[in-house]
């Protein structure tokens, strides 16, 4: 018996339910509230998608879940203790999505789309200059598997790209910095910042006003991880200074955005509702379930979330 936890909709629950239990025909998956006490005590492996912390616990003989998203933030900040594996969803068609996302708004970006939409808006006939891929530098803040699948997109797209992390990484054709030097100098080289990273206590706040205020007059940004990360206040001013020209914003501290909020209204923001890359329910079922006959055939857990790192 594999319980689904998750605090989704009945409908994309029930979507889930079916994908995998096409592809587990030997494994009985339910949701969660249909366990008797019984079943509970016997679950050893669950299948979880923002779960309800209080629902795991009363698994008493968990050993490990897998998430069926590539965020596990919220579950780890919410776990008061960790008793079992929690095995983020590490999807190659899900790299794909993303980089897809990071080549279109970047693109959107550098070819000046915001700055054509309000010309419309104001009926204005002007043409800005040209500026090539290879004059605009793009900075990718995170280099894991999303990171560097979207930064080698661009790259093949004619743009210089440099990208951060927080331990040393390589790979061809990307400049890489890490640490807190290597932070500045990324940001003081970028044009269009975007941001990749997990949420974790590290980075939260990261890019705060001081931070901000390092990325070059003009600069804009795109984020595509979490909101948390952004100091949306200290964002604001130094869009409304002019010193930021834009924002794409696909993560917010509070979701949905609250219709209050300024960002909705503000002229150098575009908001999209967290769908640069959702996951695929096709694939993602393939990757649990090959996880879990593995677990049965050996009792071979996949590689955890660290939780001090938070990912």
């Amino acid at each position: 018996m594999i319980p689904f936890v998750g605090r989704i909709d009945e409908v994309e629950q029930a979507a889930w339910l079916k994908q995998l239990s096409t592809l587990l025909p030997e494994e009985t998956i339910v949701a969660f509230s249909l366990l008797s006490d019984v079943e509970k005590s016997q679950c050893d492996v669950a299948i979880v998608a923002n779960p309800d912390p209080q629902e795991l616990m009363q698994l008493p003989n968990l050993k490990w879940v897998h998430s069926v998203w590539a965020g596990v933030d919220r579950m780890v900040d919410e776990l008061t203790m960790m008793p079992f594996t929690i095995v983020r969803l590490i999807d190659p068609e899900l790299a794909k999505t993303m980089s897809e996302a990071v080549l279109a708004w970047t693109m959107y970006l550098h070819r000046g789309m915001p700055f054509y939409r309000q010309q419309q808006c104001e009926k204005t006939w002007y043409q800005r200059a040209m500026v090539t891929p290879q004059e605009r530098r793009v900075g990718v803040l995170g280099l894991g598997a999303l990171g560097q699948v979207s930064a080698t997109r661009l790259v093949d797209n004619g743009f210089y790209v440099s990208g951060w992390s927080r331990t040393a990484k390589s790979f061809e054709g990307v400049p890489c910095y890490c640490g807190e030097e290597g932070l500045d100098a990324l940001l003081e080289d970028s044009d269009i910042l975007i941001c990749l990273l997990p949420l974790t206590d590290s980075t939260r706040g990261l890019l705060n006003h001081e931070r901000l205020a390092l990325l070059p007059n003009g600069a804009m940004l795109i984020n595509f991880a979490r909101g948390p990360i952004v100091d949306e206040m200290a964002l604001l001013e130094h869009l409304d200074n002019g010193h930021l020209d834009h924002a794409v914003l696909d993560v917010f501290a509070q979701e949905p955005l609250p219709t209050s909020h300024r960002f909705w209204s503000h002229p150098k923001v575009t908001v999209l509702p967290h769908i640069s890359a959702p996951t695929n329910p096709v694939s993602a079922s393939q990757i649990v379930a090959k996880a879990i006959r593995h677990y049965r055939a050996n009792g071979f857990i996949p590689e955890g979330v660290n939780a001090s790192l938070g990912y």
